[in-house]
């Protein structure tokens, strides 16, 4: 019998945790180390921050549903990874063993990076819903004396969807209360265009984004790196296209939210072999380190270099369905290991994403996430906010049932083209 831990509870953890019991068995152990026991799902952060959700409609508490299927939970924050022992340490002094370790953490919020920014400065964040619970006590406050906002994403952010996302759901809802005359908005990002996205621009998702934020009257700052955050007012510089400043901006604010850069959490920092020097999981094309071949990772916690040298540090993104794609390849490759075989699975990295507009949204379908690409489509329409609506009821009621991969998904994702995984090397 192995013993599998998977470190992480995330979106990425609870995910593996499903399907890696359905792909090995009964038979081998599972635990899942979680910093405390309650899923949050994470997409519908925004609608937490601006009141469209309540707390508890995004949550639940993961004990339960995981020991339904047979997968120990430990509600415990690890402290590091002894990779050379096969040991997981925990922050209350404990330790786990494992035959193989799964780390799907997610990010560390580096805020720190730019002085003033974040929920300990003077800057709100949706990536945690201790974060969006915050946000939205701010916005609260914000409601009854409104002045100028300003969202976006710091330089090194390498999740930009969420900070369009709340941009455009912040201007719907200061219409729907008659605000929005006396709120001016700015968007600012990292990018070097709007759209971009870390992704190099996914079809014309450019031009699709502009006309958006015209027509919501949002300007926007591009290439632009901030500097600092004081109470009430963004420091910002933007750059041209050789990196050279090109302006500078002072911006006030009477509420602002930034996505922060991402780093490798504490528990793997430093360890040779493992992590490269911002701390991401180091991975084979099977989602295996190299070095510690007993160790796999899956999700934003993993290191995958830029799509391309821009002006101002962008990263590129995890999606969901690039992190489920992860990991059905991890499953997959744990039961061929387990059974004594080579493991062949290969994740595609297929992306699809739907970015909510408060009233409407954009559906970005790139196949794979990382060009060159075989498909690449940007569509909108009030569709997408309804479908994203309906992913969110689906997803946590999956998580409820310790469900891995119903069929109907898989039946909606062949409609769609998309496939977790590669063929098999020399399959025709």
């Amino acid at each position: 019998m192995a013993n599998i831990i998977i470190l992480g509870a995330g979106i990425g953890g609870m995910s593996a945790a499903y399907e890696i019991r359905d792909a090995v068995g009964k038979e081998h152990a599972i635990t899942v180390v979680g910093d405390g026991p309650v899923f949050n799902f994470t997409p519908s952060n925004p609608w937490l921050a601006v009141g469209w959700r309540k707390p508890d409609e995004i949550r639940l508490n993961v004990t339960e549903p995981l020991e339904s299927r047979n997968i120990r939970f430990v509600p415990t924050r690890a402290s590091k990874v002894v990779a050379e022992a096969n040991r997981l340490d925990l922050v209350d002094g404990n330790s786990l063993n494992y035959d193989y370790l799964v780390i799907t953490t997610g990010p560390r919020l580096a805020f720190e990076r730019v002085p003033g920014s974040g929920p300990e400065g003077f800057t709100q964040s949706v990536c945690t819903g201790p974060h969006a619970e915050k946000a939205w006590l701010s916005y609260e406050e914000f409601l009854t004396k409104p002045g100028p906002v300003v969202v976006g994403a710091l330089q090194g952010a390498s999740c930009f969807g969420p900070a369009y996302e709340f941009a455009m759901i912040l201007d719907t809802d200061l219409r729907r209360r008659k605000l929005r005359d006396r709120v001016p908005m700015t968007f600012v990002t990292s990018e070097p265009y709007i759209g971009h996205m870390g992704l190099g621009g996914i079809g014309d998702s450019k031009g699709m984004l502009e006309s958006e934020m015209r027509q919501r009257h949002i300007k926007w700052i591009s290439n632009a790196r901030v500097t600092s955050v004081e109470q009430g007012k963004i420091n910002a510089e933007q750059l041209d296209e050789q990196g050279v400043v090109l302006k500078t901006h002072e911006l006030p604010f009477s509420y602002s939210m930034f996505i922060p850069p991402f780093a490798g959490v504490d528990a793997v920092q430093g360890i040779e072999g493992l992590v490269n020097p911002g701390g991401f999981i180091l991975i084979d094309e099977h989602q295996r380190n190299p070095t510690f071949p007993n160790i796999f990772a899956a999700g934003v916690c993993v290191a995958i270099p830029p799509v391309e040298v821009t002006p101002v540090p962008t990263g590129a993104p995890k999606t969901g369905l690039m992190i489920e794609s992860m990991v059905t390849a991890i499953a997959n490759n744990l039961r061929d290991v387990l059974a004594g075989k080579p493991i062949k699975a290969r994740a595609t990295w297929n992306a699809m994403c739907l970015a909510d507009m408060g009233d409407s949204g954009f559906a970005f379908i790139a196949l794979p996430q990382i060009p060159p690409r075989n498909v690449t489509k940007a569509m909108s329409g009030k569709w997408v906010h309804l479908a994203k609506v309906a992913y969110e009821k689906y997803f946590l009621r999956k998580m409820r049932k310790g469900k891995a991969d119903p069929v109907y998904e898989t039946y909606v994702m062949k409609a769609f083209g998309i496939d977790r995984l590669k063929p098999e090397e020399g399959a025709d």
